[in-house]
């Protein structure tokens, strides 16, 4: 197969470049489903940022600490609007110039800046432990903010001797339709996907809130079925603090992610021979001696149902508690049918009279 990712579901929680990582999901065939978990807001009302770029221009700071490239972009743009766009590069050059990760860094190059120190984990913290080292004492920091205002940040800068201007240029808001979030969310706590992408800390926090009082099975399902993908260190932090094992690239770009994923997911899937055929189960397909065979959710259930425990016999009802409430022996008795049609393989689910039915692994 080419195609790593052909039978695996994959859930996208980014709301900006969502169609460019969806896009390089499903060239590696994967069938993504999309639900921004938040979404960017730049500030309507800019007057606390017109403020804060008044402040340091009214005295300048000794120390830049730019968080993100939209709100470095952001800044930039806004200023330009007002015309203190070269008073404000000005500012920026005589500083001691901090880019948190390697997006903020793109956009202070690409603005022709120049940056003096970035941190290896992209880490706030990181950040003010630097800079308290290197001395920040009777020093202005300037910190453009990551959507909202970083209290302990500020709050250890100022500690240090420093007073702290805030540059705030825009927010998260939920997301305009909250639907497709929450069927994502009970995919996950159904385990019906494979892996979910994050592409910052806040999303993340925004799927556990979001999810209320399935926050449990969601958090299970994390950390037992389904692949917690993130973009960075910064942003698997809060899954972390749950205990949910998380995969990460060693760069923080959206192509390393995809890469993570195409090599994490195929090593988590379960092989093995039956009826003289070699299956591979996948979120919602099965690789039969390499050719692809997807399945309808009731099919795939009890494919993986039995795989669990291959060889051995389960009865319909014990079968009947993979399928959707509400469904009976009958139900169980058609997923089977279905199953032995799509795998193209019907021997390979044995009937075993008035007790159920068997993988018939070699």
């Amino acid at each position: 197969m080419r195609e790593e990712l052909a039978g695996f579901t994959i859930g996208v929680t980014a709301d900006r470049r969502r169609d460019e990582l969806a896009a390089l999901l499903q060239r590696r065939g994967a069938r993504v489903v999309l639900a921004p978990a938040l979404r960017i807001v730049p500030l309507t009302d800019d007057t606390e940022l017109r403020e804060a770029t008044r402040a340091c221009l009214d005295r300048p700071p000794d120390i830049v600490m730019a968080n993100t490239g939209i709100g470095m972009r952001g800044w930039l743009e806004a200023a330009e609007g007002w015309g203190l766009a070269e008073p404000l590069r000005s500012v920026l050059t005589d500083a001691y110039l901090v880019a948190r990760g390697p997006k903020a860094r793109g956009a202070i190059r690409a603005a022709g800046l120049h940056d003096q120190w970035s941190p290896a984990s992209e880490s706030c913290d990181e950040v003010v432990d630097h800079l308290t080292r290197r001395g920040v004492a009777g020093q202005v920091v300037a910190m453009q903010l990551h959507g909202d205002r970083q209290p302990e940040c500020t709050m250890a800068l100022e500690a240090a001797g420093a007073t702290v201007i805030e540059v705030p240029v825009y927010r998260w808001a939920p997301p305009t339709d909250p639907a497709p979030l929450h069927r994502l969310i009970d995919l996950v706590a159904g385990r019906l996907v494979d892996a979910v992408t994050f592409t910052s800390a806040p999303a993340a926090e925004a799927l556990l809130r979001a999810a209320g009082d399935r926050t449990d099975a969601v958090l299970a399902a994390l950390r037992e079925d389904v692949l917690a993908a993130c973009v960075g260190a910064v942003t698997a932090e809060p899954l972390r603090r749950h205990g949910v094992p998380v995969s990460a690239p060693g760069r923080a770009r959206l192509g390393a992610l995809v890469r993570t994923i195409v090599d994490e997911l195929p090593r988590r899937t379960t092989t093995l021979k039956a009826a003289g055929h070699l299956i591979t189960l996948r979120g919602h397909a099965a690789v039969v001696d390499g050719d692809l065979r997807q399945l309808a959710p009731a099919p795939m259930a009890v494919l993986r149902e039995l795989a669990r425990s291959p060889g051995r016999v389960l009865s319909r009802t014990a079968l009947l508690r993979t399928l959707p409430r509400g469904a009976d022996e009958h139900a169980v008795e058609m997923a089977v049918a279905r199953l032995r049609a799509g795998l193209h393989a019907p021997r390979v689910v044995q009937t075993v009279v008035k007790r159920g039915y068997r993988l018939r692994v070699d």
